[in-house]
């Protein structure tokens, strides 16, 4: 397998060695980043948010730990209606008020987020869907039609992988050492991308965010909590769903995608054969979603 290494060479793309061609290769930048705003919020916390399409359907995205809007849109590429991204408390320009912060508080940014704009549907992702789960539970009624995409934790708290890989990218932002944020987010790569045009772009892409927006360090105390108490408290929700895992991903456990889905009265699930979906199966993926939320 061809390794990674940062920082990028100097003509912008990716160079391999051994077998295979040795020449310069050109890789496409990643796409500027659209303007966003910040917006006030019932609980006093401001978000950064960015509002796609038109429509009278809304979707709220929530997206994971340390990720935000950027890596959060390719999930709504094909959802109909209006698309409503934001960052948590902690991530990219939203506050970071005092914590130490629970998935109650980020229920709370997504709830205002949802209400604002008037979404009736809601994608969460990793950390998003543990905030899903915690609203639904104050709010069982509260949207139409639901996805959740890599549930990370429901009832128990995140695994030792998902805490260290954590606690080193806080460190390795905290630091300004774009290298070493490099190697913790090549991580999320598949090692088939790592070092393509497409692989350098994300790379750039997050490390540039990452270094210019910073990453608060209350987010590392939250691998240790649960989003609930107990999975039965989503009894109560009767709106469809669709909960996704993927096999082999130690970052977000394929049992815990199961026990979310035996948990919602109308959920249905579907499971990957492997991690790195976005870059695998993403046309599928992304047919999936929106099929879904659009029905």
């Amino acid at each position: 397998m061809r390794g990674f290494r940062w920082p990028p060479p100097p003509d912008g793309g990716p160079r391999t060695w051994g077998p295979g061609p040795g020449g310069p290769r050109t890789g496409r930048p990643a796409l500027p980043e659209p303007e966003t705003e910040l917006v006030a919020t019932p609980h006093g916390v401001r978000l950064e948010r960015l509002v796609t399409g038109t429509g009278d359907q809304v979707t709220v995205f929530a997206h994971g730990l340390g990720n935000g809007i950027a890596t959060t849109r390719p999930f709504g590429s094909g959802v109909s209606g209006r698309k409503v991204f934001f960052q948590f408390r902690g991530h990219g320009r939203s506050d970071t008020p005092p914590g130490p912060w629970t998935y109650l508080d980020l229920a709370r940014d997504l709830r205002a987020m949802a209400d604002l704009c008037g979404a009736t549907r809601a994608f969460g992702a990793s950390l998003g869907a543990g905030a899903l789960c915690r609203l639904l539970v104050e709010s069982p009624a509260r949207f139409e039609r639901l996805v959740f995409f890599l549930p990370a934790a429901l009832d128990r708290p995140r695994g030792e992988v998902a805490r260290s890989r954590l606690a080193a990218l806080v460190e390795a932002v905290e630091g300004g050492d774009a290298s070493a944020v490099a190697e913790v987010v090549s991580a999320e790569l598949p090692p088939a991308v790592r070092n393509t045009p497409a692989g350098w772009a994300y790379l750039r892409q997050r490390i540039d965010q990452l270094l210019r927006d910073g990453l608060a360090a209350g987010l590392a105390s939250l691998p240790e909590q649960a989003p609930l108490r107990d999975a039965d408290a989503l009894a109560a929700v009767t709106a469809p769903a669709l909960v996704i895992g993927c096999a082999g991903d130690d970052l977000h456990p394929v049992d815990v995608a199961e026990r979310l889905a035996a948990a919602l009265p109308r959920a249905t699930l579907h499971v990957y054969d492997r991690p790195g979906v976005l870059w695998t199966d993403r046309a599928d993926l992304r047919e999936r979603i929106s099929t879904f939320l659009d029905a």
